[in-house]
């Protein structure tokens, strides 16, 4: 077989596997079967990510051992738990959530045995707890043992991390991770990086919020932070200012549609017929469901919800 032939072949594997982990199924709480091995990207000073299917898993290797953001789904996170401790040999100590959704807490009960404790946003142990009772999964949870309302902090070797809640966006208990000296934040599902979000207005979700929390964390960080997404098109996760600005942008033209279609007295099943917002066409879907017409939906009922 000749070079240019294998490479064009390793090449199209590689953009098919990207897409089946972007597409890793939001509602399957033990997750999509068949997952593909994790892939460790290094981001700087100990920083990284992990990508498979679900959410990305930020993490931290340094002297004092690693500590993870987020543990994807029972069926991804051994995998993910085993590269940590075969890159860190102290071990795992921390594992962080970011919200309570099953692709970023599904693999906590995997880490509960190496880690001395899980730390959350009081609002995602509520949802977590309220959700896995719903769905009597309480048997399959590790939930949060270490739980703040503002912010929390921690030292962990040369590094200094520190959580921020910055009110309702993707759900009403998001927390955003700042790795203080590798300057790196990761956004669990407050960013989606060129991809429809998920939106969970059941579990307080607002989308005029969630527009004013991404302006904030743009603000509060330098011009080179790297930040970490929740999920991207193509599982590219890893994004700057600019690319947090975009989705910004993305969920305001989004907002001014909903808009103008109530004004305008359309309905909501029109404006859900539509097939993209305009100047975002090369948004994606990571599922069948989170699509142009979802959000725009959403945007529709939270406009015009009763107070």
């Amino acid at each position: 077989m000749p070079f240019s032939r294998r490479r064009f072949l390793a090449r199209s594997a590689s953009t098919v596997i990207a897409g089946l982990a972007a597409r890793g199924a939001f509602a399957q709480p033990g997750g999509p079967p068949n997952p593909p091995p994790p892939t460790f990207t290094t981001l700087r000073r100990g920083v990284g990510t992990i990508t498979s299917i679900g959410g990305s898993i930020g993490y931290l290797m340094n002297d004092a051992g690693a500590l993870a953001i987020d543990s994807q789904y029972p069926n991804t996170a051994p995998a993910a738990l085993a590269g940590l401790r075969e890159r860190s040999p102290k071990g795992v100590e921390l594992l962080c959530n970011t919200h309570h959704h099953a692709d970023h807490t599904g693999g906590n009960q995997v880490f509960r045995g190496a880690v001395r404790r899980i730390v959350a946003h009081a609002n995602c142990l509520a949802w977590h707890k309220k959700t896995a009772a719903t769905a009597g999964t309480e048997a399959q949870q590790s939930f949060a043992d270490t739980t703040f309302t503002d912010t929390w902090k921690t030292g962990f070797g040369d590094e200094t991390v520190q959580a921020r809640y910055y009110g309702a966006g993707h759900t009403s208990g998001d927390a955003v991770y700042h790795f203080e000296r590798a300057n790196v934040v990761h956004m669990g599902d407050l960013l989606f990086n060129r991809a429809h979000p998920n939106i969970d207005r059941p579990a307080g979700a607002h989308l005029g919020n969630w527009v004013t929390v991404l302006e904030k964390v743009a603000k509060a960080h330098a011009a080179d932070t790297i930040f970490i997404a929740g999920h991207g098109k193509e599982n590219a996760v890893q994004c700057t200012r600019a690319d947090l600005q975009h989705f910004r942008d993305y969920l305001s033209a989004s907002l001014d549609m909903a808009r103008k279609a109530v004004k305008a007295g359309q309905s909501r099943d029109a404006l859900a017929a539509t097939a993209a917002i305009p100047g975002f066409e090369d948004t994606v879907q990571l599922n069948a469901r989170l699509t142009a017409g979802f959000v725009l939906g959403q945007c529709y009922d939270e406009l015009t919800e009763k107070k």
